[in-house]
This record gives C-alpha cells, structure tokens and sequence, in this order.
C-alpha cells in the first residue's frame, strides 16, 4: 500500500524521513542511531535532489535527541534543503541568559565537540504578562508544572498573551566564523490544554487567528504557521544561498 507523504511547506512537496534502523535511546525508536550518537537523515530523498546535491556533498550535524522535533523539521525542510542532514544527540550545558546568548554559547560549544558544521535550536514560549517568562526556561516550567500548569501561571492575569519564538543556530567548525543566527516567531495565546499531549507545550497554545492549539492544528497546518517553521525558512533560504552563490549575486537587469 503507497502512503502520502507529509507535507513539506519549504520542499516540492516529497518526503524527507529518517531511515529505519537500529535505534538508541529512549523515546527515540523512530531515530535511526548510528555508532557514536548519529542518524543519517533522508538518503533516498537526497538521490533525488540530483546533481546539485551530488555537488555539494557536504554534512551539517543538527543536534536533537528529539524524535518529534526532528520529524518536524524534516517534514519542513523537505527535500529543499541542499546538504546532507545528520543528526546527533550530545549533551549541551542548560546555559542562562537572553535566547541570542544562549543560542550563540550552545552553537559554538556543540562545534567545539563536532568539529565541524553544526546547527543547533533553541525553543522560547513567551508570557507578556510575564515579562517574557518562561522564554527560554520553558523546558523545565514544562517539566515540572505540565500543559496545565503553565495555563494557570497566568490565571490572575488578563493578558493571556504569548509569543513561541525558535533559534536555529548554526556554526561553520570554525572558531573564527561567526555564528549565525536563524529566528523565527509565533504569536499566540496561553488556553486551557487541549489536543494529544505528545509534544511539550502544544496543547496550551493557540496561534493568533485560529480557535485550534498548536496540538489541535493538522500538521500540515502547524508546519505552515509555526515559529519553527519560520525560522527554518531563514535557515533553509540562507544554505540554498551558499549552494547557489551566483543565484545570490545576480540582480535583475
């Protein structure tokens, strides 16, 4: 039986998906884990891709432990993307500080430890009431207090008021280069949690101009509007560049 493949705003439309295989960790059966940490991601799209990507040949690390979170970008990225997706799952230090600066100091730790391209995410969930908290502590707000929790932090607050932002952080390997930064922004509002609790804080969220939750939304949908996919708009627009330099220099005549 043929299935359909997931949609992919920045690609033609194909899929790009993980190959089966050996898996490592848990909650990560759908990664395929290689020796040392890596997954090889979407080598029958990348034959397709043709002779550009043949071209390119190059490998950029991306550093997730995250089943979904990788499922999402894939399906984002498409077959769009020019390089050879690899991800990997290494520990980072939990640093503190303003979403750029951590984004920078996570970048530059994981190329020391590649060393060699890498791109790394940060994640932001935003209350304006607030003052922007949780923002890049929402990880563990999440871990400790649930979809339900973060819902009643704002309870004797009128301003229900968020914004989900994504920092996609990338490093050339080289200490001297410096890390370029790919963001994306969501804005939304805090609900009661609604939707299948399968991934973070989805279900409490609900973009402007829907009466769905990120959790609700088709993924087709979510992947269209999201700060995720907003940024890898960014990331994927800035890596087309540099495979095509002169598509990049060219102006109208």
């Amino acid at each position: 039986m043929r299935t359909r493949a997931p949609f992919s705003p920045l690609g033609a439309g194909r899929s790009v998906s993980p190959l089966i295989g050996r898996s490592r960790g848990a909650g990560l059966g759908a990664l395929p884990w290689l020796p040392g940490g890596e997954a090889v991601i979407g080598r029958s799209a990348r034959r397709r891709c043709g002779s550009a990507m043949a071209a390119a040949g190059r490998n950029v690390v991306f550093v997730t432990g995250n089943a979904k979170k990788l499922e999402e970008v894939l399906q984002i990225l498409g077959d769009a993307f020019p390089y050879r997706l690899v991800a990997k799952n290494i520990d980072l230090p939990e640093y503190q500080g303003e979403p750029d600066e951590i984004s920078i100091q996570k970048c530059r730790e994981a190329a020391n430890q590649i060393q060699g391209p890498v791109i790394v995410e940060d994640t932001c969930l935003c209350f304006n009431a607030l003052g922007g908290l949780p923002g890049p502590y929402i990880k563990w707000f999440l871990e400790k207090l649930k979809p339900e929790g973060l819902y009643k932090l704002l309870a004797g607050f009128e301003d229900k008021s968020a914004y989900a932002l994504c920092t996609f952080a990338f490093s050339t390997g080289n200490s001297e280069d410096p890390v370029k930064l790919f963001k994306g922004q969501t804005c939304g509002r805090i609900v009661e949690p609604r939707g299948p609790r399968d991934f973070g804080w989805d279900p409490c969220f609900q973009p402007d101009g829907y009466d769905q939750t990120y959790a609700e939304l088709p993924k087709a949908v979510k992947n269209s509007i999201s700060h995720r996919y907003r940024a890898l708009k960014e990331l994927s627009g800035y890596f087309s560049q540099q495979n095509n330099p002169a598509e990049a220099t060219s102006t109208p005549s």
